[in-house]
């Protein structure tokens, strides 16, 4: 055992490496005015962190924005920027889709994009699902950054990955993602 200057035995002292603090996302979140009451921008936001979290491919810190509109702005998004004039549950915008026509969000170097949801669609699917509208809300927000952060679901294995981290998110979050049915999220 190495001895201590003063002769005693030395203790041996582990020395953890020190981590560089990493900053928490920064999650922006605007609700329509109609939907203040319904629609939780703190679970919004921990939705996000929470998928942010699981999600992330080393990407550093990250910021994104959540939108809660109504069935008629999103049905105009998805038509102008997808070719489907139809109402979707949500839409997610990456700053790096810009090029290709979708809306600009800010090119920054830590800005995922932006996640839109429409409320009142939400709110339909939850009902049919046999779950709250609260819970579908955090669904859709984790599905849709998991989006900005390059994940999808075009097959089998894509899916099933992305479908693992949608649970990991909500549990995060005491959501267990059997409650919210099985479905099929085409997004």
């Amino acid at each position: 055992m190495p001895l201590h200057p003063l002769g005693r035995p030395a203790i041996p002292v582990t020395v953890q490496p020190q981590r560089t603090p990493v900053a928490p996302p920064v999650v922006a979140v605007s609700v329509l005015p109609p939907y203040h009451r319904k629609a939780s921008a703190p679970l919004m936001r921990r939705a996000a962190q929470a998928a942010i979290a699981v999600g992330s491919r080393g990407q550093g810190p990250a910021r994104v924005s959540v939108a809660v509109t109504d069935d008629e702005t999103i049905r105009s998004l998805n038509a102008q920027y997808r070719g489907l004039d139809e109402v979707t549950d949500v839409l997610s915008f990456g700053w790096q889709e810009a090029a290709h026509g979708f809306p600009p969000t800010p090119k920054r170097q830590d800005s995922l994009g932006e996640v839109i949801i429409a409320y009142p669609r939400a709110a339909r699917q939850a009902e049919e699902r046999g779950h709250t509208a609260r819970n579908e809300l955090a669904l859709l927000v984790v599905h849709g950054v998991l989006h900005l952060q390059g994940y999808d679901h075009e097959k089998a294995d894509e899916q099933a990955r992305m479908r693992t981290l949608e649970a990991k998110a909500l549990r995060q979050m005491g959501i267990h993602r059997t409650l919210l049915g099985g479905g099929d999220r085409g997004r």
